[in-house]
C-alpha cells in the first residue's frame, strides 16, 4: 500500500510539473542507434541507418526501414523504451540509471525492457530470475524519483 500511495503522489506531481523525461542517449541515440520499432515488430533488433532519423522529446532515434520509421511516427510512445532506455533491473533493484546493452531486451505487456549484459553480469536473468514483475513494480516507482 505505502508504494502504491507514493507511486500516485509522484505520478500527481510529474503531471503537475510537466516533468521530461530523461533517456539515455548513449552514442547520440534512445537504444544506442537501434531501431526501437524493431524491438516489438521483429525477433531482434535491428541497427538504425543514419539517414532514417527523427527527434521526439528532444532525442534522436534511429530507424532501420521507412515502414519501422513511420510507425514510430504514428505512434511513438509505443516504442519507447521504459525508464528511458536504462536498464530496467538497475532500475527496480537499485533506483540507478545504467548503460545498456542494446541487444539484451525483454518485450513484456507490449512494452521494451532494455538491460546491462557483460561477459559477468547479464542483468535480464537476473531480472527474470529475481521476479520480473516485482522488480518491475519498482522500477515504475523508481523511475519516477531519480527522473525528477
Amino acid at each position: 500500500m505505502k508504494h502504491f500511495i507514493a507511486l500516485i503522489f509522484l505520478m500527481t506531481t510529474t503531471i503537475l510539473v510537466g516533468q521530461k523525461t530523461d533517456y539515455n542517449t548513449s552514442k547520440g541515440y534512445v537504444a544506442e542507434g537501434y531501431d526501437v520499432v524493431s524491438y516489438l515488430t521483429n525477433k531482434y533488433p535491428l541497427e538504425g541507418k543514419n539517414k532514417l532519423t527523427t527527434t521526439f522529446n528532444g532525442v534522436k532515434f534511429k530507424f532501420s526501414s521507412e515502414k519501422n520509421f513511420n510507425l514510430f511516427k504514428e505512434n511513438p510512445k509505443k516504442y519507447i523504451p521504459q525508464y528511458g532506455g536504462y536498464c530496467a533491473y538497475a532500475m527496480g533493484k537499485k533506483g540507478e540509471k545504467v548503460a545498456i546493452d542494446p541487444e539484451n531486451f525483454e518485450i513484456r505487456g507490449g512494452k521494451l525492457y532494455l538491460f546491462y549484459n557483460s561477459w559477468i553480469n547479464n542483468t535480464l536473468k537476473s531480472w527474470q530470475q529475481e521476479g520480473a514483475e516485482k522488480l518491475k513494480k519498482q522500477a515504475d516507482i523508481n523511475w519516477l524519483r531519480v527522473n525528477q
